[in-house]
């Protein structure tokens, strides 16, 4: 299987989140955000820590990039796409996903380890996990705070598109302790914390993280 990991200019964890598709067991393949297309990848991932025009808003220029001309479609058609911190902000910005991620409520930069409850496992990168299983992975964010109206909420409780949430103390701010969200259909899902830093035995807090990736592997085959 062939998953892609799209580079902004100022990406910070491409390369992490291409270790992790290896780890997974997948072939991890490199795209630019000025690419016009996905050279025939089952699946992308738009990682975090780029800073590509987050002087307006964070995802806000990124989410103009031409490669997200290829991304939107083929998500709207069921290709999995993962948002991981900026990529979350890009789905959002994108309209991939709903609500909007804001600056943190203490107004810093939080860097730490972070206790997650699996909330769904009907998507395509949390099949593997067990409903209510707690991971440990990193966080690490300045503008964090996933928000949405009520109604918003609630629509995303009713239907258990809720992927994850914080447990213990809220590191950001984000209503209802969310720390992540999928669409209706369970393919597209963004998440704030970093899966692709709890990877790997000695690097990281955990391995929890890998299962958001070897799931997707599970769920492309399965199709």
């Amino acid at each position: 299987m062939r998953v892609g990991v799209v580079t902004f200019p100022g990406s910070l964890d491409d390369h992490d989140a291409r270790r992790a598709v290896h780890l997974a067991g997948a072939e991890p393949v490199r795209l630019w955000h000025a690419d016009d297309g996905l050279q025939g990848v089952e699946a992308v991932i738009l990682p975090g820590g780029f800073s590509y025009g987050d002087y307006l808003r964070a995802g806000a220029i990124a989410r103009f990039s031409p490669v997200m001309d290829a991304v939107i479609p083929a998500a709207q058609d069921g290709l999995p796409v993962l948002g991981i911190c900026n990529g979350f902000q890009v789905l959002c910005e994108s309209h991939l996903l709903p609500g909007a991620l804001v600056r943190n409520d203490h107004q810093q930069f939080r860097c730490q380890d972070q206790t997650l409850r699996v909330e769904s496992t009907h998507t395509a990168w949390t099949s593997g996990f067990q409903a209510g299983q707690q991971v440990v992975v990193t966080l690490k964010n300045g503008e964090g705070a996933y928000m949405a109206d009520d109604r918003t909420l609630d629509e995303l409780e009713e239907q258990g598109r809720v992927v994850a949430r914080y447990v213990g103390d809220n590191p950001n701010g984000s209503r209802r302790a969310i720390a992540g969200v999928t669409n209706a259909r369970g393919n597209v899902v963004g998440l704030m914390p970093h899966p692709e830093h709890a990877v790997e035995s000695g690097y990281g807090p955990s391995v929890d993280g890998l299962t958001f990736f070897t799931s997707v592997l599970n769920s492309v085959v399965r199709a």
